[in-house]
């Protein structure tokens, strides 16, 4: 389950069939992203063993998406660089509680929503793009993002109870969702 509570608006399709190149180079900055936010996780609390072990195997795998998708921006012809980010991760992290532990878990949490969402849009790419590459591209990853988002709600109940996170999660994913609504001008992943 991907504790999502709200489904992505038809505005985001449209967007990305008019914008795809400028998703498809988001979505390389993505998955650095996911790498980088794994990383911090593991030298923030280092002297978790189970985190840091997941988290280990998180980077690799967000690493090795980074590198298909650079693959599949040179295989278009389209040259990857920088771009403005969008608002939702940044609207996600102001979420944030500042003390800890609550602090480790609405980070976990945080993490485990952008990869939900990156999850219910990847089958929605699957499902909608035309280009039959693209949608066994975006079949093939979804599953990944579904067991991050699993792994990071897992590890968040190291910090604190079921019931604390459950609950959390739940306030969190409605925020998330009011996010998702407002949207973005800029054509990404997450607008």
């Amino acid at each position: 389950m991907l504790h999502l509570h709200s489904t992505s608006p038809d505005r985001w399709l449209l967007q990305v069939k008019q914008h795809l190149a400028d998703v498809l180079i988001d979505h390389a900055h993505c998955e650095q992203k996911a790498a980088s936010t794994a990383m911090d996780l593991m030298f923030d609390y280092v002297e978790n063993e189970d985190l840091c072990h997941e988290m280990t195997e998180i980077v690799r795998e967000e690493l090795e998406h980074f590198e298909l998708v650079r693959k599949l921006l040179k295989d278009r012809g389209i040259r990857f660089l920088r771009l403005k980010p969008g608002t939702y991760g940044r609207k996600l992290k102001e979420l944030v509680r500042r003390q800890e532990p609550q602090r480790a878990v609405d980070r976990l949490l945080v993490a485990a929503l952008i990869e939900a969402r990156s999850c219910e849009r990847f089958v929605l790419l699957r499902d909608h793009l035309e280009d039959p590459a693209l949608q066994a591209f975006y079949g093939s990853l979804y599953e990944s993002e579904a067991r991050h988002h699993a792994t990071y709600v897992r590890l968040a109940k190291l910090f604190s109870d079921d019931h604390s996170v459950n609950l959390r999660l739940q306030e969190l994913a409605v925020l998330e969702a009011a996010i998702v609504e407002e949207g973005c001008e800029l054509p990404r992943v997450h607008s």
